[in-house]
């Protein structure tokens, strides 16, 4: 076997190693959250947003961040799904993640692009529930 198959087999296989559960569906989110005991991430993404796609690919894929992640019951929704936008927080722009509790109270909002230190700073306030500002 080549070094260069040895490579992409090692890459495929953290790729799938790390990879998050999403769910795409919010009722089903904050049930499993309130059995689990967990707090709930929700990514608000557009269908065309560029900005979206930068996020999921540079910082969500990153292995520390889905790491962290792990802690989280995540759903990805699409800000064009008008049933699911209206029960929640008004959406200013996408990319926005929400950062709930299991009874759906917003710990965090985050409005646009992050980069992985700006974005993990925003898990450690939300885990320790502190007032770091995630939109600056």
């Amino acid at each position: 076997m080549s070094m260069n198959k040895i490579i992409l087999a090692m890459l495929l296989l953290s790729s799938t190693l790390f990879s998050l559960e999403w769910t795409k569906d919010l009722d089903t989110a904050f049930a499993l959250a309130k059995k689990e005991q967990k707090d709930v991430m929700v990514l608000v993404e557009g269908e065309n947003c560029r900005w979206c796609k930068k996020f999921k690919h540079r910082t969500l894929t990153d292995e520390s961040v889905e790491k962290r992640l792990e802690k989280f019951i995540l759903v990805k929704v699409m800000r064009e799904d008008d049933s699911v936008m209206s029960v929640l927080p008004p959406v200013e722009g996408v990319p926005t993640v929400f950062f709930m509790t299991e009874e759906r109270a917003v710990i965090k909002e985050i409005l646009g692009y992050r980069n992985i230190r700006k974005f993990t700073d925003c898990i450690d306030s939300v885990e320790n529930r502190t007032a770091y500002n995630c939109n600056q």
